[in-house]
């Protein structure tokens, strides 16, 4: 009612200024609405209203309250069996200023162009009508026109769609583009073996006295669809929710890490990892055939034989790729190998006179394999931690991680400096080369560059391969976590908190304190194993700009979706979501994303006010700080 005492003299006065001062001309609306409603998270609706404002013009906010002054814009949605509003309206920042006119008080107003955002939940699964109206008044440097109110009526159908195709994986792009990257390098590490580089000068020359370049051709893309096709079959097999799950389970991340090691093992020259000999003699008696047939067959062989130098690399781009949680990862990962396995071929077969150029096989091809080696030895160890992590053994903590990789490439650099030797190497003269005087400096200058991570330096370069910050042995800093942020009785133990923040591993915790204190909320889907996830901790969150406001204006809610920590028998349930049942904490969390925000994938970031309600678009990683802090501003407007 106040706001139509304030209306109908409003009206009357200024009905008779427009009429004075526009001499009984019309005055055209300045402001043009346009509205519509779309699917917003989880069972919510989002009616966006936007206000184009004529330049020279403005309508005021919502909270504009300038007594005896220009009134505020209202928006009044009716009531209804068919929906409920969930919450208030939210709008943009508006412009201010100290109203000289009326007494210095703030006017709160938007020029050009104002956007407001109304929630909706719905009652019922069929379609539904949203009726309201919207009151506001438009103003000049010289005059307002009269209140208005803008009808709206919307009608949405919502589109059903089946359970199986309403929780997809979303595609990882830019880590596909890293996969293939690694299947690239891989592929060109394969081609330095003995295995492979000793059948290049055999194969190419087969091919310039028969046949020439066509059938190098055909010979290279048999290599592709062989292992192209090893990828689509891990992929097909294990299908895209088994593989986002390998990248969190402790028990096969443990059987990762005894593969990388036997991979390592074999490397170093203790034993060969090869298949079988029948495989290998069946594969050339059907080489023999000629054509196209015989041709394939050849690849094949060379894929047969060439296995216990290539199948370590394999294996390990293999397992990179599944568990980056894409489903065409394996098949991005297997087709940058072939491609690198298959180039030479095409190449020497083009333009023979190459060939001459090639090093000689030597000593230098066993190297690769024992470089290889300790490479393999040093990537073991991350999938160990993860084990570590998820279980939370507390076997492998930051420093003695940092510790065992300090001693790996320290041995790595004394064996390119030539000062130590395998037991199956051949005797060399003891002149260091060039390249492996170079190599070792690098190695040795990373070595040093690990040490101070023991006494708790971010070590930036390598973050996502170690630990968390605050997963180390001296860490002394649990006063630093506020007192009042009582953790879940299904904590076991005590969590800190990525950079020494303040953090809740409990949602409906996290959201009473956010309502107590009246802050937002940074909802934190994340994992211990997850790579990512520690980046954007190590390199994005301790950025000053990044850092004060997760410290000052949000509160921090670390959601690990691979916590292993059992649920309490009353609150193992079935998920509806899914239709399995929820066992673990981890569970919990994973559940709750999918069915909130369909999507389960790490990390994921949401900025929620201390209702639930989400304030802007989830973002996943974003390894620029500026743009995330970017991010996090406009959480902390929207929320204002």
């Amino acid at each position: 009612m106040s706001i139509l005492k304030r209306i109908v003299p409003f009206t009357i006065l200024f009905t008779w200024l427009s009429i004075f001062h526009c001499f009984g001309q019309i005055q055209e609306n300045p402001v043009q609405w346009k509205i519509n409603i779309e699917k917003g998270n989880s069972d919510t609706l989002l009616v966006n209203i936007k206000a184009t404002i004529k330049k020279g013009w403005h309508i005021n906010s919502q909270f504009n309250a300038i007594q005896d002054g220009p009134l505020p814009t209202v928006f009044d949605f009716e009531k209804s069996d068919q929906y409920t509003v969930a919450g208030k309206v939210l709008e943009q920042k508006p412009l201010s200023r100290a109203a000289k006119e009326y007494n210095n008080q703030n006017l709160y107003y938007f020029e050009n162009e104002a956007i407001f955002i109304q929630k909706i939940t719905p009652k019922t699964t069929d379609s539904i009508t949203i009726k309201a109206a919207i009151t506001y008044m438009s103003c000049s440097s010289t005059m307002c026109l009269p209140p208005d109110t803008k009808e709206i009526t919307l009608k949405y159908k919502p589109q059903h769609v089946s359970a199986s195709k309403q929780y997809t994986l979303p595609a990882k792009e830019s880590n596909l583009a890293l996969v293939f990257l690694g299947g690239l390098l891989g592929g060109f590490l394969a081609l330095l073996t003995p295995c492979v580089f000793s059948m290049i000068p055999l194969t190419v020359s087969y091919f310039t006295k028969n046949g020439g370049v066509k059938k190098a051709v055909i010979y290279a893309a048999s290599i592709v669809i062989i292992y192209v096709t090893l990828g689509l079959t891990i992929t097909l097999t294990l299908g895209p929710d088994a593989l986002n799950a390998l990248a969190s389970n402790g028990i096969v991340n443990f059987i990762f890490f005894l593969i990388f090691v036997v991979f390592a093992i074999s490397f170093l020259g203790a034993f060969e990892i090869t298949l079988p000999n029948s495989w290998v003699d069946k594969s050339d008696s059907m080489a023999d055939k000629g054509g196209l047939i015989g041709i394939f067959f050849m690849a094949f062989t060379l894929a047969l034989v060439s296995f216990s130098c290539t199948g370590p690399i394999i294996g390990s781009l293999l397992v990179e790729a599944a568990i980056g949680g894409s489903i065409t990862g394996p098949v991005i990962g297997m087709f940058g190998f072939a491609l690198a396995l298959s180039i030479p071929f095409m190449l020497f077969a083009a333009f023979p006179s190459m060939l001459k150029k090639l090093p000689k096989s030597g000593s230098w091809i066993g190297k690769v394999k024992v470089i290889l080696g300790f490479l393999e030895l040093a990537l073991a160890l991350k999938f160990l931690s993860t084990f570590d992590l998820v279980y939370k053994l507390g076997i492998l903590k930051r420093e003695i991680f940092i510790a065992v990789w300090i001693v790996i490439f320290s041995m790595f650099g004394l064996y390119m400096l030539g000062k130590l030797k395998f037991e199956e190497e051949e005797e060399n003269t003891s002149k260091v080369s060039i390249s492996g005087f170079i190599s070792s400096i690098l190695i040795f200058s990373f070595v040093v560059y690990l040490i101070p991570g023991l006494w708790g330096s971010p070590l930036k370069l390598v973050s996502g391969f170690l630990p968390p910050s605050f997963y180390k042995e001296w860490n002394q800093n649990t006063a630093n976590t506020a007192t009042n942020m009582t953790s879940t009785a299904t904590e076991k133990n005590t969590q800190t908190c990525p950079q020494n923040l303040n953090c809740f591993h409990d949602y409906e915790a996290g959201l009473a304190y956010a309502k107590k204190v009246h802050k937002p909320i940074l909802l934190d889907f994340t994992g211990w194993s997850c790579v990512n996830c520690r980046k954007m901790e190590d390199n994005v969150w301790s950025e000053p700009s990044v850092w004060d406001k997760l410290n000052n204006n949000y509160v921090l809610i670390s959601l690990y979706v691979d916590d292993t920590s059992l649920l309490p028998e009353n609150e193992q349930i079935i998920s509806k979501t899914t239709g399995k049942k929820i066992k673990t904490v981890g569970n919990k969390w994973s559940d709750f994303q999918t069915a909130k925000f369909q999507t389960n994938s790490q990390p994921y970031y949401v900025l929620m006010d201390n209702d639930g309600n989400t304030l802007s678009k989830p973002v996943a990683y974003e390894p620029d700080a500026k743009t995330y802090a970017g991010f996090l501003q406009k959480g902390i407007e929207n929320f204002k």
